[in-house]
């Protein structure tokens, strides 16, 4: 009355200890389950996931323009700078990166002297990349100064 045949019953298990399939039975399972099997057998890839092949590029790409727009505003500043240092002449009055300001007394191509007290005449010797800011350009002298 009841016939049954050994070969279409398979004992398969699955990795994760589930009970065993019949042929014909299609198991369903998550698409990152240990068994591997996808719903009603399809082979169906999984959507991308968060480091997808386009989200790579668009970080790429915002990386590049960052570095680029840092590099041109390095460049920028600098040029801006240079023109600052080479404008500079007799009797302008500076302000030094260590916060000495004085007025400029002589000028030679790498140095720059600073008359930084006018009561007892002092005057410091820096270098012109020292120089920070003019604070107050004159085009005449306010007062004649003699170089030592």
């Amino acid at each position: 009355m009841f016939d049954f045949d050994t070969h279409m019953f398979s004992l398969t298990l699955a990795q994760d200890g589930a009970a065993p399939s019949l042929p014909g039975e299609s198991r369903t399972a998550s698409p990152g389950s240990a068994n591997g099997l996808g719903t009603d057998g399809d082979t169906e890839a999984p959507p991308p996931g968060l480091f997808g092949p386009n989200l790579i590029l668009i970080m790429f790409l915002v990386i590049t323009v960052m570095i680029v727009m840092s590099i041109l505003g390095q460049r920028r500043e600098r040029k801006k700078r240079q023109a600052m240092i080479s404008a500079i002449k007799k009797h302008d009055k500076v302000q030094t990166i260590g916060g000495v300001i004085g007025s400029i007394v002589e000028l030679k191509p790498d140095f720059v002297v600073l008359k930084v007290d006018e009561s007892s005449n002092t005057r410091i010797t820096f270098a012109r990349s020292a120089v920070q800011q003019v604070i107050k350009s004159s085009d005449t002298p306010a007062e004649p100064v003699e170089n030592l």
